[in-house]
């Protein structure tokens, strides 16, 4: 699972990334601009957003979001507590509204509370392709209930296929979520890790439902 946290507060913002970094993958942002570039590229499954933020605020920059077709959850998480901006922060296309200062305990209930409802993770903290499933906190997999090893990057790369199953994803959408903006590898190395994951999958059958996009990316069918 990967997460967009957006605050304008460096020493919030470095608090808010070590606490969810024990549950998930965390990009920052500290402005307008920076947020809206990482939101387009797709790769988040949930962002953490603040409303007073430089150069483009926190409701433009959803609402931007929102007419490009992108149905990533938002989380608002703001010091702006007067009904007026929760109802704002809501019809602009939040999908829940926190309040500074937060509880810990409740701000990682409610990002689990985001993914749940939009598919990207289930009540016991699986997700689910035909028999295929994997545990995302222990990291976990089972292939028609038998228990399968992938390294670290493989079950990254097959979780990110299975949460986009029915779409195309681009070999650049793939590179920036699983081995992220700062990686000092290659984007050949998508190429190389997507064989070594079929040969993994080859043994039950499941290799041929990832499907090569000629000169795009790939795709995992509908199940």
């Amino acid at each position: 699972m990967r997460l967009l946290v957006v605050e304008d507060n460096l020493p919030l913002l470095e608090s808010i990334v070590q606490l969810l970094s024990d549950e998930f993958e965390v990009d920052q942002a500290s402005n307008g601009e920076d947020a809206l570039f990482l939101a387009r590229q797709n790769i988040h499954n949930a962002i953490v957003l603040d409303v007073m933020i430089p150069e483009i605020n926190g409701f433009e920059v959803l609402k931007l979001i929102r007419s490009e077709g992108l149905t990533i959850p938002v989380l608002f998480l703001t010091a702006r507590d007067s009904l007026e901006d929760r109802v704002k922060g809501l019809d602009s296309g939040g999908d829940d509204y926190l309040v500074k200062p937060f509880q810990a305990a409740e701000l990682k209930a409610r990002i689990r509370a985001l993914l749940r409802r939009s598919g990207s993770l289930t009540t016991n903290h699986s997700i689910q392709y035909r028999g295929i499933e994997l545990f995302g906190k222990e990291r976990d997999i089972t292939v028609d209930g038998k228990p399968m090893k992938l390294t670290a990057k493989q079950y990254e790369l097959l979780e990110y296929l299975i949460q986009n199953k029915g779409a195309i994803l681009t070999k650049e959408q793939i590179y920036d979520r699983v081995w992220g903006f700062d990686s000092d590898t290659t984007i050949a190395i998508v190429e190389v890790f997507m064989h070594h994951l079929r040969k993994k999958l080859e043994p039950y059958g499941y290799h041929a439902d990832i499907k090569t996009i000629r000169g795009v990316g790939y795709m995992l069918v509908e199940e």
